[in-house]
């Protein structure tokens, strides 16, 4: 974690790490991977699927530097970190690096394949995607959170790690480091600088006092009346364990929040029509404050499921109650993320 984060910052990462435990992370940590066993890269043979790619195998990748990234696409956490992964991959794969993707979901509308292979093509995914719907490889790599990377020696051994957020550099000279140990020419020292934009952008550490919340019964948190980092419902919804659905129109979550930006997962029910939504910031149509999915009215439409960015405002930063009613019934919503 970067120095510049205060002790306030630090904590408040920590008590959200903690709220979601084995899940997605922000800003997060890396280490050499001492002590991690060989033979990780075996149980890429167990992918359901393969997209952008043939399947690879341990004996395929053998004296390559592999970079595993686990990820799954409704992660806005992966989301940012996405701006690198493609970079590197692009600047070393004539160097000996190859950078899988594991996609292993969170949700169970993610173990849809085409829904991945949608996505993967919308969010620019081209280097090799190992499909985990089972989660097989995420459990012999005994990984636990989005997203996280591990980096794999020539002779396959897992040499370094990290999980969430940031440590760009450190993890970019990691990738140099082990491509030089296994004779790779021209890796240099330089390191990659990327912007990201759109979903990609980096998160505004600095205003960012919202935690994710989901809305399932499984993992149901800060369910309220109106207290900041609260959300509340009004209408016919339906719980479920992994998400609320929505059986009339009109339906509406309202989220009171402290975040330059809003996301909200969701997607229209099995068999359903695109469903209509609106959007209101402290009562009023957003405008400028309006995320990706929204037109300049706060109006959008689910079309499937994914994130969706439906906030995204200038500084400053204030406490704003959000609210989304839904014109038609049958959305699923599954969890708020900020940024």
């Amino acid at each position: 974690m970067s120095e510049e984060i205060n002790d306030e910052r630090r904590r408040f990462l920590a008590s959200t790490a903690a709220a979601v435990a084995t899940a997605r992370l922000g800003l997060g940590r890396s280490m050499p991977a001492s002590g991690l066993s060989e033979g990780e890269l075996a149980s890429l043979e167990t992918a359901t699927a393969w997209l952008n790619s043939a399947p690879l195998t341990a004996a395929d990748l053998r004296g390559k530097v592999v970079l595993v990234s686990f990820w799954t696409y409704t992660c806005i956490n992966w989301l940012r970190t996405q701006p690198y992964l493609r970079a590197w991959a692009e600047k070393y794969q004539d160097r000996g690096l190859v950078v899988v993707g594991v996609h292993s979901p969170e949700f169970g509308f993610e173990k849809d394949v085409g829904h991945v292979r949608r996505e993967a093509q919308a969010l620019r995914v081209g280097y090799p995607i190992a499909v985990d719907s089972d989660h097989a490889i995420w459990d012999a790599f005994d990984n636990q959170y989005w997203p996280a990377i591990y980096l794999v020696d020539a002779k396959g051994t897992i040499r370094y790690h990290h999980f969430g957020e940031g440590e760009y550099d450190r993890s970019e000279r990691a990738i140099q480091q082990q491509l030089a140990a296994a004779g790779a020419r021209g890796a240099g020292t330089e390191l990659v600088s990327v912007a990201g934009s759109g979903l990609e952008a980096a998160a505004d550490w600095s205003s960012l006092r919202s935690p994710e919340s989901y809305l399932g019964s499984r993992r149901r948190d800060n369910a309220g009346e109106g207290k900041l980092n609260h959300w509340t419902l009004s209408g016919d919804w339906a719980v479920g364990s992994e998400a609320i659905a929505l059986h009339g129109a009109g339906g509406k979550i309202g989220y009171r929040f402290h975040a330059r930006d809003l996301h909200l997962v969701m997607g229209p029910g099995a068999g359903r029509t695109p469903v209509r939504f609106h959007v209101r910031l402290d009562g009023q149509a957003p405008g400028a404050a309006g995320g990706l999915d929204l037109d300049p009215q706060g109006s959008g439409q689910v079309t499937e499921p994914r994130l969706y960015q439906l906030i995204r405002q200038a500084q400053p930063i204030a406490d704003r109650t959000f609210e989304i009613e839904f014109l038609d019934p049958g959305v699923e919503a599954f969890v708020f993320t900020f940024g």
